[in-house]
């Protein structure tokens, strides 16, 4: 049921409400581009290379239908697909591609009837001459209005470039936009709209042109708004357009609502602005009618390209976005054009001050739908009022969806992440089905990975009762025989409060199951073997969800400790670090007697930037290699873009990981250069294609990666010794609050069943605790913020607590407050306690008010704003540091905050960092 309420303020919905159901099997799609869904839940796929498949909502099956040929160079292909509205009765089916044999895209009209692609019914509808060699960007994304009209979106065909494209010279008219995407009378560089009519033929009229165009169908133009055209020659003008000025616009959607046309377009590569050009945006844009989009002479917020010579390879004069003109002599439409409409949502590939959601690295504005939930008649899961008039628009590279949401008069006001909880993998295609849900195409990682990676994903909303969260987890992954496991439900729960039943079937491969009724199960496994055991959660009306787990018996896993001398929480820069590494295996021996080989165990050290997410390092079952040592590497790439463009051994977009190490691996000059190229971007060393800038990726992380890459094909498992010293330091350009990851790891020799793997892992951060982020926060403390600044205002009595820290060699602790707001707080103590917030005294520290009064400074508070910037008003606190008892050991330590002088209201210190020291 759908409700509103007049005057109350929709909710927002929980996001495990949402739940992605993957529809195609792995390894059914390859580089698909654009899908359709019937009503019954029918899904039609297009891929690049010419394929038009079909997925089966009852056999949950992919087909293939047909196989058109096509051209599949410089991103060409089979490229755009949409159904008649109507489909139904009719059987039409829209196709936009690149012709084998002829440098033309074309659009045509099928008959698609039982599943087969009647031959004998190919239309051609539309047919735009395009170049080859050396361009990109083909567009293909169509869309319907309520009249029968058809929006396609059409690329700009021109030489890929880090700026605008306005090369005038003679011979490179494929690198200049202004014959195509700013040029009245061409048709790449826009987007279209047409009125497909029934009949049509060569011989007839394929399709007609509807009203409200951006130029006239005929000569009359006295009735058209004189801001939109000013001139009236029709010879110079092309009557299909709609929108102008496009770079590489992908899904074109329409709002049923307002009528307003929307798409995410692709722009340049340039990170950083120059007096040559503004840095590049990626753009979501809005067009409330026909219109010019700047392109190629504006981008972003109209921010002007200069009119660039290539013969002198200086930058020329800025154009007018009021009155911008086409003077180039490869235009063949009016010189005089619409005025520029600056871009709706805009972002580069570094943070964006304006919409800093979106994030930063690589982009890929794709666009999305528009929800209405008119749109949908009785649909079985319709989503909430919510959304209702947001725009669900994606990124490619990003991999994610934010929901924008617009104002009355349809302004931007604001965007978060849709369904945060899932991560599409390059989604390149999103619509709302027939039945109310969202219909997401996942690309994959790239064009090698397409092939396994590529899939169709349902995202339903759940406004009822939803399934149970399930957690299934083993006390062992395995032993020798005979085995005793305890299963364990723990961490399962059902959102709707539920109470659950639980059943544990566990199995051999091919074997009949045993069945347990209880949420904890103790077994014991007498036969060798590879046996799962899963757990199904039902809730009190019949919902239920399962979760498996792998348990091994007849091998015995390794045990792998890491040891450190001294602290095993904090490094101190530039203090070595002694460790050492211990493995031992019931079949296999140990490290210590040399019955195992200390090459065959994986040590690494790793320095990671702060925000690194330690669960994406560890290994599961993964088996110990090569590959082992660079976790941290891999783990860094898979969350930027290289995947999406470099495979290992394949080359996608970009070349291979391999063929760059073969290439690299005697220049000691290279790992440098690297760093400098992931970072700032580059061209010309692997071909036409340029590789895009990653100013959010960190020297060091660049460094990381490199080694990675060049080490790729080398073999041995072990670069650092079992046991040894190192020297932790702050890497250049690294801020220090990241921290340090040590990992041992063993593969055991298989037996008669696979082999187990085990690790050690040691994480060592700075030796600073931020109060805001401490694991108990109680009795009035709150956590606080002032412009930039973060600190935690304490009140007396007040307490902070930290599990588990490892006092080992701390003998020092530093309170550092933030006295932004000096004259609200009256100073007080802080008192160290061990295990509890009345444990063991180790310490008091007095926090008084020193620091640097701008107040007592020779003509005040003006004098000192005027000498120093008004962010450094935390670097003139005096921190407060004392001598502690020493202890060794990890303990619960606690922080709480007195003062004999002030009352239960007051505000005793504004706390910004807690730093230990030696």
């Amino acid at each position: 049921m759908f409700v509103s309420f007049v005057g109350e303020e929709p909710k927002k919905p929980e996001a495990n409400r949402f739940t992605p159901v993957v529809l195609t099997p792995e390894g059914s799609l390859n580089e698909p581009m654009v899908f359709e869904v019937l009503k019954d839940g029918t899904a039609y796929i297009i891929e690049r290379h010419g394929r038009l498949k079909k997925f089966d909502p009852v056999t949950q099956t992919v087909s293939l239908i047909a196989t058109i040929p096509v051209f599949t160079g410089n991103e060409q292909g089979l490229v755009g697909f949409t159904l008649d509205p109507n489909f139904a009765k009719n059987h039409w089916i829209y196709l936009y591609y690149a012709l084998p044999t002829e440098s033309k895209m074309v659009l045509t009209r099928w008959d698609l009837v039982n599943d087969k692609l009647v031959e004998s019914s190919r239309k051609v509808l539309l047919e735009i001459p395009v170049d080859r060699e050396g361009t990109s960007h083909t567009g293909g994304g169509m869309v319907w209005d309520a009249n029968g009209n058809l929006y396609l979106t059409v690329g700009n065909n021109s030489g890929n470039s880090y700026v605008a494209q306005t090369d005038e010279r003679p011979g490179r008219s494929k690198w200049d936009d202004q014959r195509g995407a700013a040029n009245t009378n061409d048709l790449r560089g826009k987007i279209l709209r047409i009125h497909p009519e029934p009949n049509g033929t060569a011989g007839a009229a394929p399709y007609t042109i509807p009203d409200g165009n951006l130029f006239p169908k005929d000569t009359d133009a006295s009735d058209r708004d004189a801001s939109v055209v000013r001139h009236t020659d029709r010879s110079k003008t092309r009557p299909e357009i709609y929108v102008m000025g496009i770079r590489n616009a992908w899904r074109p959607s329409l709002d049923s609502k307002t009528g307003w046309l929307y798409w995410g377009e692709i722009g340049p590569d340039a990170d950083k602005d120059t007096e040559n050009a503004p840095r590049g945006y990626d753009e979501f844009n809005q067009a409330r009618k026909p219109g010019f989009f700047g392109w190629p002479y504006f981008i972003g917020d109209n921010y002007a390209y200069p009119i660039f010579d290539f013969a002198t390879n200086k930058p020329g004069p800025k154009l007018d976005p009021n009155k911008p003109v086409n003077r180039s002599p490869n235009n063949t439409g009016l010189t005089e054009l619409p005025p520029a409409q600056p871009a709706f949502i805009y972002y580069p590939y570094a943070v964006s001050e304006k919409f800093p959601l979106v994030g930063s690295s690589s982009r890929a504005a794709i666009g999305g739908p528009i929800y209405r939930r008119s749109d949908f008649r009785n649909p079985k899961r319709p989503y909430p009022a919510y959304y209702e008039g947001k725009w669900l628009a994606a990124d490619l590279s990003r991999f994610w969806i934010m929901a924008i949401a617009m104002d009355a008069n349809g302004n931007y006001e604001s965007m978060e992440r849709f369904a945060p909880d899932y991560h599409p993998r390059q989604p390149i295609d999103l619509k709302f089905g027939p039945d109310g849900d969202l219909y997401v195409l996942e690309y994959g990682g790239n064009t090698s990975l397409s092939a396994v990676e590529a899939r169709l994903v349902r995202i339903e909303y759940n406004a009822g009762n939803r399934k149970p969260v399930v957690q299934a987890s083993a006390s062992k992954k395995g032993g020798a025989l005979p085995l005793t496991v305890s299963l364990s439900s723990a961490g399962t729960k059902d959102y709707d409060g539920d109470a659950l039943k639980y059943e544990w079937k566990v199995a051999p491969a091919g074997g009949a199951p045993r069945v347990f009724t209880t949420a904890n199960p103790t077994l014991t496994f007498d036969k060798a073997g590879v046996y799962t055991a899963t757990l199904t959660a039902t809730d009190a009306k019949g919902a239920k969800n399962s979760q498996s787990v792998r348990i091994i018996a007849g091998n015995e896993p390794p045990v792998v400790t890491l040891a450190l001398a001294g602290n095993s929480r904090f490094f101190f820069p530039n203090k070595p670090i002694n460790y050492q590494v211990a493995v031992s295996d019931k079949e296999d021996g140990t490290l210590a007697n040399g019955q195992i080989n200390p090459a065959q165990v994986a040590m690494s050290i790793d320095y990671v930037s702060e925000g690194f997410d330690l669960v994406d390092v560890q290994m599961g079952h993964q088996r110990v290699d090569a590959a082992t040592q660079f976790a941290v590497a891999r783990t860094l790439m898979g969350k930027s873009d290289c995947n999406t463009c470099h495979a290992i051994n394949a080359k996608a977009v970009g070349p291979s990981f391999t063929d760059i190490a073969n290439k690299y691996k005697a220049d000691p000059t290279a790992v440098d250069r690297l760093v400098k190229k992931i970072r700032e971007g580059g061209s010309g060393v692997w071909g036409e294609t340029a590789m895009p800038a990653h100013p959010t990726v960190s020297q060091h992380e660049a460094r990381t990666i490199t080694n990675y890459i060049l080490n790729i094909t080398n073999k041995a498992i072990s670069t650092l010794p079992v046991q040894g010293t190192f020297t932790p330091s702050i890497p250049e350009g690294e801020s220090g609050n990241g921290f340090y990851i040590l990992r041992a790891a063993y593969t055991d020799r298989p037996t008669k069943v696979p082999s187990h793997t085990a690790e050690s892992m040691v994480v060592l951060r700075r030796p600073q605790l931020i109060p805001t982020d401490a694991d108990v926060i109680q009795g009035g403390a709150v956590r606080d913020q002032l412009d930039e600044f973060t600190f935690l205002t304490t009140k007396p009595n007040s307490y902070i607590g930290y599990k588990q820290i490892d006092l080992t060699g701390i003998r020092q602790i530093e309170f550092r407050p933030n006295w932004h707001l000096y004259d609200i707080y009256t100073g007080g103590e802080v008192e160290i306690r061990l295990d509890s917030p009345t444990g063991p005294l180790l310490g008091t520290a007095e926090v008084k008010e020193e620091y640097f009064n701008i107040n007592k400074m020779p003509g005040g508070r003006d004098s000192f704003w005027g000498r120093e910037p008004r962010n450094d008003k935390n670097a003139k606190t005096t921190p407060a540091r004392v001598i502690i008892q020493e202890t060794s050991g990890k303990h619960d330590l606690y922080f709480v905050f007195k003062s004999a002088k002030a009352s239960p209201k007051d505000a005793l210190f504004p706390l910004a960092t807690i730093n230990l020291y030696e």
